[in-house]
């Protein structure tokens, strides 16, 4: 099993980077004390770095404003994941928790402002893939939608033989694919776009890294993703 970008995404998006953690055996029941100090210390780093910046034009979510607008969905319908997060932070909201792997990935997301998100592998049809939809793509229900929809042409999806995974690049995901506790194969997904770079993702990569490792335990295998290098295996 592996993760690619399509070819076709560099043409619009040509410095996307991508940060992939494949997680193999981990355990991700419970909670563990640690980590929500870590979360309201992130939330409270995320707060102090927009400042009084107004949210749409900071420069870790104004490129996602553009990447959106560029497949033609409308930004402030649709928010990236960073910009949704961020919103909810900056509104007062704390970030509830889930489960140890989307604590922890919301913490990095927090912390270095950037989209991050993860999929169950065992759920998993195939290859994922980062891609442009079709015309015909199936329907899909997403996290807290009441219905199946079908992506529209052209959008930047995540998806797998089965069908689409996240829609609107990082908007929202499947329900079919989400991180559970029972999960125990997963892959996270980090995303950069200019400015920021593979660095940039290498960093928040490394962090994810020990994170999973000290709470999960378990095995994790990290790579970076652009225009050189458009795939890797995930399990």
């Amino acid at each position: 099993m592996k993760i690619k970008i399509d070819p076709t995404i560099f043409a619009k998006y040509p410095n996307v980077v991508l940060g992939v953690a494949a997680v193999a055996g981990v355990n991700n029941t419970g909670d563990n004390p640690e980590i929500q100090p870590l979360l309201r210390n992130a939330e409270q780093n995320a707060i102090e770095k927009i400042k009084d910046i107004p949210l749409v034009e900071h420069s870790h979510v104004f490129p996602w404003r553009e990447a959106y607008r560029l497949f033609g969905a409308k930004p402030k319908k649709y928010p990236s994941s960073i910009e949704n997060l961020l919103r909810r932070v900056s509104g007062g909201e704390q970030v509830r928790h889930i489960n140890k792997l989307v604590d922890i990935y919301n913490i990095i997301s927090l912390k270095h402002l950037v989209p991050v998100g993860g999929e169950d592998l065992e759920k998993i049809e195939g290859n994922v893939l980062l891609t442009f939809a079709g015309d015909n793509e199936v329907s899909v229900k997403l996290l807290g939608e009441p219905e199946a929809r079908p992506p529209y042409p052209d959008e930047v999806i995540y998806k797998d033989n089965a069908g689409t995974i996240c829609r609107r690049w990082n908007w929202k995901e499947a329900d079919r694919t989400k991180l559970t506790e029972s999960t125990k194969y997963a892959v996270i997904i980090i995303e950069g776009l200019p400015p920021v770079g593979k660095k940039e993702i290498q960093e928040a990569l490394n962090e994810l890294y020990d994170l999973v490792t000290k709470f999960c335990g378990g095995q994790v295998v990290i790579s970076v993703l652009d225009k050189d290098e458009q795939e890797t295996t995930l399990k």
